[in-house]
């Protein structure tokens, strides 16, 4: 099981890869190289998605959306660096995938959908029956897993959270459709207490990104914090630190990474709209992810072609490590471990 990768994917149109960089101790990363996902990106800057590179929970595989060939990619992770092992269809144009307890899902947007998979062996196998069509004018952001196992995907065009309870024979149940606490919801993540962290882009207007978090109720999301705004401009990606304490977002329209802290109860605190910073008041910040061990955040700068990275301190606060250049304009999804 590898002690240091971070990944992206260079979402190329003709022969889509995943980018790898070893971590060492000090959050120092070196590239490693490419290796073909055996499918195809859209070739276009800016994939408008959450989560299209995620790593399995226990840290033993990559699962990479092409967006371009209808596909999962499926990767193991040796020492060494990524081996290929899979790719499989996954509806038209997925951009976003989740994965808990050997149980996946793709976001497939060219026709909305989510649709199932487990892994029989190494490898993934589709699940009869998952395939759950979404609503018309969904314009969905991202796939994920909240507390108790329900799917969670974020509605753009229709400003909803749609919620779905996942069987033990890993079917979806009946969609429940609530409204988002603001407009444009995007991004999310989980803290390991239950409650949602998502992420508001208020239809790209300047300086009015946001953020709301929801507590499980069991049942349901019930709204604790709405529409926190930070003073920065269409935030997109949410993370959430191992322990729950901390939540970070990037700003795709101005470099910014903000801090913000979650309480027991679910209240979202703005602590630092400026906790870290790629290149301040430029466009280009945007999927990032935080290691396993919580300590260090690591970010692409798209427009710039970079990738950044901090260490987290005891207090929230981000400190530089590291910075890797020449990654394609097309750059999209990270992860770390």
């Amino acid at each position: 099981m590898p002690s240091g990768f971070v990944l992206t994917q260079t979402n190329d149109a003709h022969d889509n890869e995943l980018l790898a960089y070893r971590r060492d101790e000090q959050g120092r990363i070196t590239a490693i190289g490419g290796t073909s996902t055996k499918g195809a990106g859209t070739g276009t800057a800016h994939l408008p998605s959450q989560g299209s590179v995620v790593l399995t929970g226990n840290g033993r595989h990559a699962l990479v959306a092409n967006a371009g060939s209808g596909d999962l990619a499926v990767f193991a992770l040796p020492d060494d660096g990524p081996a290929h092992v899979q790719t499989i269809a996954a509806g038209a144009a997925p951009r976003s995938v989740a994965e808990r307890n050997g149980l996946v899902y793709a976001l497939a947007t060219g026709e909305p959908a989510v649709l199932g998979f487990r892994w029989e062996g190494t490898a993934l196998a589709p699940i009869t029956g998952s395939r759950t069509n979404l609503p018309d004018g969904s314009d969905p952001a991202q796939v994920g897993f909240g507390p108790d196992g329900v799917l969670v995907v974020t509605s753009r065009g229709r400003d909803e959270l749609l919620v779905f309870p996942v069987g033990e024979d890993g079917v979806p149940g009946e969609m429940s459709a609530m409204p988002s606490s603001g407009p444009t919801p995007y991004g999310f993540a989980a803290t390991p207490s239950g409650v949602l962290i998502v992420t508001e882009a208020f239809g790209a207007r300047v300086g009015q990104a946001a953020a709301s978090s929801y507590r499980w109720t069991g049942g349901g999301f019930e709204p604790v914090s709405r529409s926190v705004h930070n003073g920065r401009s269409e935030i997109c990606w949410a993370v959430v630190t191992p322990d729950g304490r901390f939540v970070f977002t990037t700003n795709f329209a101005d470099g910014a990474v903000s801090r913000w802290a979650v309480a027991g109860d679910g209240t979202l605190t703005l602590e630092d709209a400026v906790a870290g910073v790629t290149h301040d008041g430029t466009k280009g910040l945007r999927d990032e992810d935080v290691t396993a061990d919580g300590r260090f955040l690591y970010a692409i700068d798209a427009d710039a072609g970079e990738l950044h990275g901090w260490a987290v301190a005891g207090d929230g606060g981000l400190v530089p490590t590291a910075v890797a250049a020449g990654l394609p304009a097309s750059v999209a999804g990270l992860a770390a471990w």
